[in-house]
């Protein structure tokens, strides 16, 4: 649950910080914040 709200805290920054993003500029950041998440998934675990 951690992982998914420092996911979701990203996502908002992301809309409100950069509302004039292209679609793909939205597609890279979802991107990032994915391999991110899976990071921290690892991280968390050990």
């Amino acid at each position: 649950m951690k992982i998914y709200i420092i996911w979701l805290i990203g996502v908002v920054i992301w809309n409100f910080g950069v509302p004039n993003a292209t679609p793909l500029e939205d597609v890279i950041v979802a991107i990032v914040l994915s391999f991110f998440s899976i990071v921290m998934k690892k991280y968390f675990k050990s």
